[in-house]
């Protein structure tokens, strides 16, 4: 993987690509959670990266992509994903986006409908302002306060036991929190920030419409919000297929990547078929 950056008017994104590309395989896009960076996929990028051409980032304002200034929106980092990979010269890109990445992927449905050539939401959950409530959104504007003042270690447990149940996935995901370590006041910010751009972008009442084939994956011992709720609903309102992840919990990827490869692989498989 050769790692890259990509200069914005608010700050300068990192990511990394395939040190080769080949034209006749799929292009496999990886997007992080909020707060997670590059590395929440290394056994994704591991596994896919002598199969597929293959492109992760750390998502503006994460890990490497810092400095940042934190007032752009999610269309905004759907169209810095756009010219990533304008420049990049990927056509029908496959998103997979965990989480909040999984709303990234949506935004950039919403600008680029006939671009994606499949869409998969890891632990995510569906974008349209019908499936959340009035009250799930005022608690989305409201969160900066609580990471601010919320005791760095108790902050650092939950952050890690929280999203994942495997020995590997909290390591991970505790090594990805340490990078705040000493500047709660940063993790804070970029946490405040995330959940207000994913309410403002809710709020907006776009129709965020799957317009490729798509798949959705869930743990299930995902507790972090209400993503097994949403997805439960996701699949009911639009029939797309839902696997569920035994024993897995927010960060499925990361807890039992075996299985998430497989179903990854499979999916790109049924796309090159059709």
């Amino acid at each position: 993987m050769i790692e890259k950056t990509y200069q914005t008017s608010y700050g300068t994104i990192h990511y990394w690509v395939s040190s080769q590309k080949d034209n006749a395989k799929e292009t496999l896009i990886f997007l992080p959670g909020l707060t997670a960076d590059h590395r929440l996929f290394d056994k994704q990028i591991e596994y896919f990266e002598d199969k597929y051409h293959v492109l992760v980032w750390d998502a503006p304002g994460h890990s490497a992509s810092w400095p940042f200034e934190l007032t752009f929106s999610l269309l905004d980092k759907a169209r810095w994903l756009n010219e990533i990979l304008t420049v990049e010269g990927i056509e029908k890109p496959i998103l997979i986006g965990q989480s909040m990445g999984g709303y990234v992927g949506q935004a950039y449905l919403q600008l680029y409908p006939d671009k994606p050539a499949g869409f998969i939401a890891i632990d995510s959950a569906p974008l349209q302002r019908n499936y959340v409530t009035a009250a799930e959104l005022w608690f989305l504007k409201r969160m900066e306060p609580v990471y601010r003042h919320y005791p760095w270690k108790l902050l650092l447990m939950s952050g890690t036991s929280g999203v994942a149940t495997s020995t590997y996935g909290r390591k991970l995901m505790y090594d990805m929190m340490m990078v705040y370590n000493g500047n709660q006041e940063r993790y804070a910010r970029l946490s405040g920030h995330g959940f207000r751009m994913l309410a403002a972008a809710m709020e907006a009442d776009l129709p965020y419409r799957i317009t490729c084939p798509a798949l959705l994956i869930c743990g299930e011992k995902d507790h972090a919000g209400s993503c097994i709720r949403y997805n439960k609903m996701w699949h009911q309102n639009t029939g797309i297929r839902l696997e569920w992840i035994q024993g897995a919990g927010h960060n499925s990827n990361t807890d039992e990547p075996d299985r998430v490869n497989f179903l990854i692989e499979k999916f790109v498989c049924e796309i090159r078929e059709i």
